[in-house]
């Protein structure tokens, strides 16, 4: 449990843009770089997004560390108290993983198969085994910070957490087989003109609410 955990973790979900960019651009292919640059693109908008909902579960735990995230929800799940932030986070994770319907990166009408193209046998299984290791991780994340997983014993804990993780990994799949692919100028739209406007608005009124209610005298 460190200190800053809630940083870390979204350090560790930007590395990703790094390998993303180095493998299209070393492929020598136009398809591949251009993938690419999608990705980069579309992982560095929504980090924005998801950078926006940590400070706001910040300022509501009190604490950049998962211990007092999960402390903050022993009576109340943060699903509950604030669920449309919740659904905007789940979607971004979504896109952040490059995950139906946002994997403009692997368009094959217009890209082949994306960054990966040239890559076969044991690097493309590598790349996949990443992209799931990345779900996995976000999912876990996504348990933590919203679906209370609780101060339980280590064995309950760890049960609690897998089952839930399962549960949002399954929801994963079941878009990609529900909704098409977005087109690229959507994708920003719903990040730029809808997702940063409503998750500063909700940032703020977190922030006033609390200072606001302190200013009433005591009834």
């Amino acid at each position: 449990d460190m200190n800053l955990g809630l940083l870390f973790m979204l350090a560790l979900s930007s590395m990703a843009v790094y390998a993303i960019l180095w493998s299209g651009w070393a492929s020598n292919s136009k398809y591949a770089l251009i993938g690419a640059l999608r990705a980069v693109a579309q992982t560095i908008s929504y980090e924005v997004t998801l950078g926006i909902i940590l400070l706001t579960i910040v300022l509501v735990s009190g604490g950049y560390s998962l211990k007092t995230v999960m402390l903050t929800q022993e009576h109340t799940p943060l699903f509950l108290a604030s669920w449309p932030m919740m659904l905007m986070w789940y979607v971004s994770t979504l896109a952040e993983t490059n995950r139906a319907p946002f994997d403009l990166t692997e368009g094959e009408s217009e890209l082949v198969s994306g960054f990966n193209v040239e890559y076969a046998a044991g690097p493309f299984a590598l790349f996949f085994l990443a992209e799931y290791a990345n779900i996995m991780m976000m999912n876990t994340l996504s348990c933590i910070l919203f679906f209370s997983v609780g101060q339980t014993a280590l064995a309950t804990f760890t049960a609690c957490l897998m089952t839930k993780v399962s549960i949002l990994t399954m929801g994963f799949l079941w878009i990609r087989a529900s909704y098409p692919r977005f087109r690229y100028d959507q994708l920003m739209h719903l990040l730029w003109k809808q997702f940063l406007p409503i998750t500063l608005a909700l940032c703020l009124w977190t922030t006033t609410m609390p200072i606001s209610l302190f200013a009433l005298p005591p009834q």
